[in-house]
């Protein structure tokens, strides 16, 4: 009797080991597979530059674009490097309202990383990237461009703050690099630096 008593026990023990067991894989599981970040994402995003490093150092420059960006990868992490990638195209409109030229039509493609938290709507994301365009060139004035041909490279860091599950707003600092890449002599370039904020839908 006390045989048939001691193997009840251990067979309750056991059950209720595997019930507890079961439950917190179960919640584990379902914890993964919350962190699903929609696919696509259409933004616009505004940033005011201003010139440095090189001279001549007065440009100032309205940079408007207009991106698209498609999920590239997700990283599954207990980590503060759980996030996802994404590739981007944006189209680049740039008004100078200070600076030897007048405006700067382009196009940049980068990949960005977003940091996602657990729990969080704060998303710190980097980005980079390389494109081309066309400026409105003065290679007659000194400082001026030597070409209308133009390469550009951006690069970013911010944070996203997600509204709902489709909308969210950022706000970050941006960096742009414009010049010909050697094409012509002298080969003046640009460097910008400024703030920027966005509105992304995302689907």
């Amino acid at each position: 009797m006390k045989r048939l008593r001691a193997l009840a026990a251990c067979a309750l023990i056991f059950n209720c080991m595997r019930a507890f067991g079961g439950a917190e894989q179960s919640r584990v599981a379902t914890a993964t597979e919350e962190f699903n970040p929609q696919r696509f994402e259409f933004a616009i995003e505004s940033a005011f530059l201003f010139g440095a490093i090189n001279p001549p150092a007065s440009y100032e420059i309205g940079a408007e674009f207009l991106t698209a960006r498609v999920r590239w990868g997700v990283v599954r992490s207990d980590s503060w490097l759980r996030g996802y990638h994404q590739f981007y195209v944006s189209a680049v409109l740039e008004p100078i309202f200070r600076g030897i030229e007048n405006h700067y039509f382009g196009f940049n493609l980068g990949m960005r990383y977003n940091f996602v938290q657990p729990g969080s709507r704060l998303v710190p994301y980097i980005s980079g990237g390389v494109g081309a365009g066309a400026i409105d060139s003065h290679p007659e004035v000194p400082g001026g461009q030597g070409q209308d041909f133009t390469f550009n490279i951006l690069s970013a860091a911010g944070i996203s703050y997600n509204v709902n599950d489709h909308w969210k707003i950022d706000v970050g600092a941006l960096y742009q690099h414009l010049s010909n890449g050697g094409q012509t002599d002298p080969n003046p370039s640009v460097n910008l630096f400024g703030p920027q904020v966005g509105v992304t839908y995302s689907f």
